[in-house]
């Protein structure tokens, strides 16, 4: 009876799954990039605690250092990461120098230690393809971001000519030519947006200009550059325990007046997005509102349905049906209606994940796992099925109470 209704109806059937599937769609879509986005950004640091950088904002650091989306601050003299590479409570430093890109992608100047001590995931580290290897912080060489390789269209052995400053200007182009050596592994992070090069090579390049010293200062070929005249657009720091952070934060940020330390990484993101959670909860809440919308839409259907079934449902009550079956029926086909949509429901989540998940990752090198379980993908179409229940007890119960006799007769 339920099948035949609904095949009878099918036009209105089809148009009330659909927005439950938009509903529950939503719903998942909403709650499965909220989590992660939030898991990514308070993780992306790849196993460093803190970065030192210029005095002025953490939020502006972190996004320059971490996820390589903003200006630098500025930049700070080579002996105070050399200060802060041997201060006991630092395990690690690996300094960043920032200014220029190749197409829009960000050229990075580091040492070799990132590759020993990034780690994209926990307890794996940056793998170089096959027949890569790191750059050698002697020559012009570049290892490259997934991404960044794969977009620009350059490999091993390709040469490139790097362009001043980090927006993209053809007139903006260095004479020094770099070579690819490498191509890391896709880790899903921004680092696969990167080009990274030897922080020497940065140097070196025609028309920068260092002021550690706070005089102008030109490197010069085959010389030499004094280290009192080098700068570091920001140094990662992977510290020896979390008093450690404790303590350089209150000598640096809260004594000192020469740098910033944001700490800890993971922190200085979560406030960020704490700050914009008004967004999603916006969002979140238009997400149920549609449920809800959703669910009236199904009672719409069923309740225009029993309008037109009072004479059949007459006619199954003279032949013994009882109040109770008529009124299953009209709530199994609520309930029908609903989890037909709530099953469609996973195709409009993966209609919003693939592109969202695109422009997520062109945009911040952020990798969203489509297929990422959330249990909001086991509770929102089964909530979605009860709520279609609810809306079909009203016309269940009117035809419950539908008068035989008066029903009987064939309309003329």
């Amino acid at each position: 009876m339920v099948r035949r209704s609904l095949w009878r109806h099918r036009l209105s059937t089809v148009v009330t799954a659909c927005s439950v599937a938009c509903a529950v769609g939503l719903v998942m879509a909403v709650l499965s990039l909220d989590r992660q986005a939030y898991a990514a950004f308070t993780g992306g640091s790849g196993g460093f605690d803190a970065v030192l950088g210029a005095r002025g904002s953490q939020l502006q650091l972190v996004l320059n250092s971490v996820f390589h989306l903003e200006t630098s601050p500025g930049n700070i003299p080579w002996s105070l990461y050399r200060a802060i590479a041997a201060d006991p409570r630092v395990e690690v430093a690996v300094p960043y120098a920032v200014g220029d890109n190749y197409r829009g992608y960000r050229i990075v100047g580091t040492t070799s230690d990132l590759f020993a001590r990034f780690e994209p995931r926990p307890g794996r580290r940056l793998e170089i393809g096959d027949g890569g290897r790191p750059f050698d912080p002697e020559r012009r060489e570049a290892v490259l971001g997934s991404v960044a390789a794969r977009d620009t269209g350059l490999g091993l052995g390709s040469t490139f000519n790097p362009y001043h400053g980090l927006v993209y200007e053809e007139t903006a182009q260095h004479p020094e030519v770099f070579t690819v050596v490498g191509v890391l592994e896709p880790t899903g992070t921004p680092v696969d947006r990167v080009f990274w090069v030897p922080i020497e090579s940065v140097y070196r390049m025609t028309g920068h200009v260092l002021r550690g010293t706070g005089e102008a200062y030109e490197a010069r070929a085959g010389e030499a550059i004094p280290d009192e005249h080098k700068e570091v657009s920001a140094v990662m720091l992977a510290l020896r325990g979390p008093q450690a952070g404790f303590l350089l934060n209150q000598t640096i940020n809260r004594q000192g007046k020469v740098a910033t330390l944001a700490w800890p990484i993971a922190r200085v993101m979560a406030d960020l997005l704490d700050k914009l959670g008004w967004v999603q909860r916006i969002l979140t809440l238009v997400a149920y509102l549609v449920v809800l919308i959703a669910g009236g839409s199904i009672f719409a259907c069923v309740y225009n349905t029993i309008n037109e079934r009072r004479h059949e449902i007459a006619v199954l009550r003279a032949l013994g049906a009882g109040r109770s079956r008529v009124l299953a029926v009209v709530v199994c086909e609520a309930i029908a209606i609903a989890a037909c949509g709530a099953v469609l429901g996973f195709a409009v989540l993966a209609a919003i994940l693939v592109p969202a998940a695109a422009v997520i990752r062109a945009q911040t090198g952020v990798v969203v796992e489509i297929l990422a379980f959330h249990p909001a993908m086991l509770w929102a179409p089964l909530a979605m099925t009860a709520l279609g229940a609810l809306a079909g007890l009203a016309p269940a119960i009117r035809a419950y109470a539908t008068d035989v006799a008066q029903n009987l007769v064939p309309r003329v």
